[in-house]
């Protein structure tokens, strides 16, 4: 007995588990934690802090959990409104087949559903920090979803989004974008 465990033990270190490929989430536009350019900032002429084109960066993710149906992609400023946070997407009924957005398409409404941001519109609502309030985090989330493409309603906010999604999230995967409109960061 106490040989056959010797030899067990000998082989286990040579057994290989593998483990299923992470779900990730990326950008050619920035690299995680990176800063986002100007182009991607809000463009709104009452907003004196919005002084980018408002396009939105490219996002592509892989290996996304089995039994994926739909994604959902949410993008928040933690500290935007004075601590309070600002959401600046949610977009959602994404079909599991699409595996990435290119530049600019997340301000067009095709291939997804818009939900409600912050600003109150459907679609990607870029950077708009004040003057004077240092660099904020710009947290991108893709979250894999048993749901069907068509499953939820246009406009649903983060929160009412995040009820839906509950026991229907398979995983999500992540990317931080920094920005910041104070000329020493």
């Amino acid at each position: 007995m106490r040989l056959a465990s010797l030899v067990l033990l000998a082989v286990l270190p040579s057994v290989s588990f593998a483990a299923a490929p992470l779900f990730t989430l990326q950008s050619k536009d920035f690299t995680d934690n990176g800063f986002l350019s100007t182009s991607f900032a809000g463009n709104n002429k009452s907003n004196a802090a919005c002084t980018g084109e408002n396009v939105s960066p490219a996002l592509n993710w892989s290996n996304a959990p089995q039994g994926t149906h739909s994604f959902a992609l949410l993008v928040t400023d933690p500290v935007g409104g004075k601590g309070l946070g600002v959401t600046h997407m949610v977009v959602y009924n994404i079909p599991a087949a699409t595996t990435f957005f290119a530049q600019g398409a997340l301000t067009t409404g095709k291939g997804y559903t818009g939900g409600k941001n912050s600003p109150g519109t459907p679609d990607w609502y870029g950077p708009c920090p004040p003057v004077g309030s240092g660099i904020h985090h710009y947290n991108f989330v893709v979250i894999a979803t048993d749901l069907p493409p068509d499953q939820l309603k246009a406009g649903l906010t983060h929160d009412e989004l995040l009820k839906q999604l509950k026991d229907h999230a398979l995983g999500a995967a992540s990317l931080v974008g920094r920005f910041s409109n104070d000329p020493q960061s």
